[in-house]
């Protein structure tokens, strides 16, 4: 009798581990798609980003900084890509842990034409930052 219930014991405790190494796995794979993900926004690779936006990917997904794509694109200076991101569905008005939008963040970097194309979503203005700026001041 304890053997047997040493043996399931055991066999339980090795496919606990073993769901346990799936899940990790996985959890690495996930924390790989969205590094190429927002890397893609970085760079302006719209070709990977294109895929990621027809595979369905969560479009609004926050790094581990909380931003999202269409900040990372808009702070690069990448146009084409915050236009495909903006086309996609992306929402220009989600803030980061600092509380600033996309917009803001291009216009710190002085993105004159991603600015005009991010001012279209129509944020509220009473939006602030957590150091009580917007987009006006």
């Amino acid at each position: 009798m304890k053997i047997l219930l040493l043996a399931s014991v055991l066999f339980s405790l090795g496919l606990s581990f073993s769901l346990l190494a799936a899940k990790t796995n996985i959890e690495q794979g996930c924390q790989s798609l969205v590094e190429q993900f927002f890397e893609a926004a970085r760079i302006g690779d719209n070709k990977v980003l294109e895929t990621f936006v027809l595979q369905g990917f969560p479009i609004d997904q926050r790094n581990s900084q909380s931003y999202t794509a269409l900040m990372v694109a808009a702070y690069q200076g990448n146009k084409d890509s915050v236009r495909l991101l903006l086309e996609a569905g992306a929402n220009a008005c989600l803030q980061d842990q600092c509380g600033n939008t996309d917009l803001m963040g291009a216009l710190i970097k002085r993105e004159i034409s991603i600015v005009r194309d991010l001012y279209r979503a129509e944020c509220s203005s009473e939006l602030h930052n957590k150091a009580g700026l917007n987009w006006r001041n």
